[in-house]
């Protein structure tokens, strides 16, 4: 029976070549499309899965009040760590991490910039990094070592297989031994570095370190096994507000954050974890890749009911020879299942093909993973699934056939098959609409924001790191930048503009109220560095080209000069716990951290002996490739020890609008696929309309039907259907967005022409589909449509 039922499928696919294709292509379109998704699911939630205590491991971050706000921050004091496993109790390890930072590593002729952490020795155990040669007992006896990872060892050292001992030159001045190799991190790993070596390298050049108050390190916590986390919890909240008596108000309130929500649910609101972050994302792609697979199978359920009839005669043969209801659902439902396996394995060959692609869209490295016992179960379940679900309806309603009926060849009445087609075809382009829409407002939403007034301009602007005597030769290397006469400008900075980094509460000035937590924002500038970065002085003036002229004078922004009273700021003074800066000019506010909120309030220094980064201003209408080979060589003969390394200030910037702009261009391919899959369904219900309706189309053509005429008899009930799927999705789409609009304080409004250019093009591509099969059809001779019949 099983052989006979098999048969029969291949002589339907075989019969009905041109349809069996669409339902086949159209179902495997559906399932590489959710293939692609689940594995960049997969690989989302299974971020900081390598680290065998992630159950254990946390990182503490601080609560920290501002102008009657609670405001969640990464940093804490250097000395919380060791403080907090001493006293509390469930604190098995504690790490710190200092900056960031690249410095160049060199040995021999070969020379890197290589990303890494100053750690505690606690570091390797705690994230169980795998020693490839050395130990974790010996990595860090000596001040001056350094482990790094396998890569970089491959980087520096070749094929050479011991690198234990070797000595590496950093930043061409201190000597670090190599003690240790581990293995590479994974892709999806929170923590990303190249090397390690010893916190003490980090403490002995920040004295601020022993200070409570001061904020400047990651601290990482992995609890014991079976500890009491509310105890720790409740104990870690007032841990630094009782090492600083007096200064109560200006503590700072550790909190635990787990391991398992580093990448997926880091958003805080007033101190505490509420919903948002990645796993937003995570879910919705997740509905989308159901969605897509329903929709596909949508064409499924469509064209074997509108197909009914060419089956009707063999439903009634079978029941006349015995066959019940039950034998012949499992006969269409085996078929349906028969065909899925066909579109699961085309699916696969999709997913290969454009999984390079894919890759390069969401920056990771995915592969298919058919050896993974767990990839073959989800397409196994995905092809019973669909095989199941596009094939219930069509083997309910084919099965349900009278004998009588069909054997004497009256006709079917198919209404309310007809129904259900029609109210499929609606949730497919329901689904299609909502998904342009979604696509276009994510657009404007990512384009309003980095279209905004910044306060300075990112365009033309590169960044490089201090390195070796560049801070000593500035004014030569500047002269020499410019005289390229690719350069407009240059200056010196301690810190990024762009990020929120280096502020305080510390500044006071006349009038402010003693009681007041105000969070500012400084940078330590050289002459220079307002025209270099298109900054606005509204008030005032700029530093002078003379910075020790100007060594207690600053510039603020205009919400600073705000909060300092009536009146101009210009002449009024800051205080610090330096002394008294007098305010000499006010900038218009800039844009940077959040760049869908406002920036802190901010002043800057003039105190280039401060800076560790030179920015250089490329002129307008100069060509980049051009202008970097002429920075870079001005770069090589004044700074010959170390290689030319910059970053664009833009690139820094659109990092800020990495998650927006992935989502934007995914929702973008899937809506364009979702609307192919619709269409071929369309298409071939277009046909079988057509097909049904030949003898008609003869009759009327004779009688003087003009082929548009009969084109637009064709398509009218299929436009019908899509104008009732904008109705619906219309409302369906704007509640979708301005919901996930109230996660940004700076949003665009949702304008009426976005839903009307959805429906419109939704409506043309639905057009074009059934007119090319209506106008063929339009234009047959009826001679021999009629012949036919």
């Amino acid at each position: 029976m099983l052989k006979n039922y098999f048969k029969t499928m291949l002589r339907n696919l075989w019969k009905n070549k041109a349809y069996s294709f669409l339902n086949i292509f159209g179902l495997a379109i559906g399932i590489a499309c959710a293939g692609l998704i689940f594995l960049w699911m997969e690989d989302e939630l299974n971020y900081d899965a390598g680290y065998a205590k992630k159950d254990l491991l946390y990182k503490v971050r601080t609560n920290q009040s501002y102008e009657g706000k609670i405001r969640t921050f990464d940093s804490s004091p250097g000395l919380l760590a060791e403080a907090m496993q001493k006293e509390i109790p469930g604190i098995a390890h504690t790490c710190r991490f200092g900056w960031g930072a690249d410095p160049l590593f060199s040995f021999g002729d070969k020379s890197i910039n290589q990303k890494g952490e100053y750690a505690d020795p606690s570091v390797f155990s705690m994230f169980t990094l795998q020693f490839v040669q050395g130990n974790e007992k010996d990595a860090f006896k000596e001040l001056y070592s350094v482990v790094i990872t396998e890569k970089m060892a491959r980087r520096l050292f070749g094929n050479d297989q011991q690198v234990l001992g070797r000595t590496l030159k950093v930043d061409n001045k201190e000597n670090f031994s190599v003690s240790g190799v581990i293995k590479d991190l994974p892709a999806n790993s929170t923590l990303q570095f190249d090397w390690l070596a010893p916190f003490g390298n980090f403490a002995k050049k920040n004295e601020w370190l022993k200070y409570w108050g001061a904020n400047g390190v990651n601290t990482y916590v992995e609890l014991s096994p079976g500890a009491n986390i509310p105890v720790v919890r409740q104990q870690l909240d007032g841990f630094i507000v009782k090492k600083r008596p007096g200064e109560e108000k200006y503590a700072a309130h550790p909190i635990l954050f787990t391991m398992k929500d580093w990448h997926l649910r880091d958003h805080y609101e007033e101190g505490k974890q509420v919903a948002g972050g990645r796993i937003t994302y995570v879910r919705m792609f997740s509905v989308i890749a159901w969605i897509i697979i329903l929709i596909a199978c949508i064409n499924f359920m469509n064209l074997a009911t509108a197909r009914s009839e060419k089956r009707a005669r063999e439903v009634g043969v079978r029941k006349v020879l015995g066959a019940d209801k039950r034998m012949l659902i499992l006969q269409f439902i085996g078929e349906a299942i028969g065909m899925s396996a066909l579109a699961v394995l085309l699916g696969i060959v999709l997913v290969v093909l454009a999984l390079p692609g894919f890759n390069i869209l969401v920056e990771k490295q995915l592969t298919p993973g058919l050896d993974k016992p767990l990839h073959l179960m989800a397409l196994t379940l995905i092809g019973l699934l669909c095989g199941l679900v596009a094939g219930s309806y069509p083997a309910l309603y084919l099965s349900s056939f009278n004998p009588v009926t069909v054997l004497k060849s009256l006709r079917i009445k198919g209404g309310s098959a007809a129904v259900v087609r029609k109210g499929l075809v609606v949730m497919q382009f329901t689904v299609s609409i909502v998904l342009i829409i979604s696509t276009i407002i994510t657009y404007q939403q990512v384009r309003h924001v980095k279209s905004r007034d910044l306060g300075y301009n990112k365009d033309n602007l590169i960044k490089l790191n201090l390195q070796g005597d560049m801070r000593r030769h500035y004014t030569e290397i500047r002269q020499d930048l410019l005289n390229t006469g690719v350069v407009e400008n240059t200056a010196l900075s301690s810190n990024e503009i762009i990020y929120t980094n280096d502020n305080t509460s510390g500044y006071s000035w006349e009038g402010k109220d003693p009681n007041a937590r105000i969070l500012i924002s400084y940078r330590n500038v050289s002459p220079g560095f307002m025209s270099t970065w298109g900054m606005h002085i509204l008030e005032g003036r700029d530093f002078q080209d003379n910075a020790v002229a100007d060594s207690s004078n600053v510039l603020i922004t205009e919400s600073f000069a705000r909060m300092m009273g009536k009146g101009s700021a210009i002449g009024k003074i800051v205080k610090d716990d330096n002394g008294n800066n007098r305010v000499v000019g006010v900038i218009k506010d800039l844009v940077y951290g959040d760049m869908y909120g406002h920036g802190d309030p901010a002043i800057f220094f003039c105190s280039p002996e401060h800076t560790r980064l030179l920015y250089v201003r490329m002129k307008a209408g100069s060509r980049p490739e051009e202008a970097l080979a002429k920075i870079g060589a001005v770069m090589k003969k004044d700074n010959a020890a170390f290689p030319f390394a910059y970053q664009f200030v833009d690139e820094q910037f659109n990092e800020f609008f990495k998650s927006e702009t992935l989502i934007g261009e995914l929702s973008r391919v899937f809506a364009a696929l979702a609307i192919i899959i619709s269409c071929l369904g369309l298409f071939g219900l277009a046909a079988y309309t057509a097909e049904r309706r030949t003898r008609e189309i003869g009759i009327r053509k004779v009688l003087g039907a003009s082929v548009t005429g009969i084109a637009g008899l064709l398509s009218k009930d299929f436009v019908k259907l899509v104008l009732i799927s904008a109705v619906i999705a219309f409302p369906l789409a704007w509640w979708a967005m301005h919901s996930w609009l109230q996660n940004y304080a700076y949003r665009i409004g949702i304008n009426g022409w976005v839903f009307l250019a959805a429906g419109s093009a939704a409506l043309l591509i639905a057009l074009m589909t059934i007119s090319f099969q209506a106008i063929r059809t339009a234009m047959v001779n009826p001679i021999k449509s009629l012949r036919s019949e």
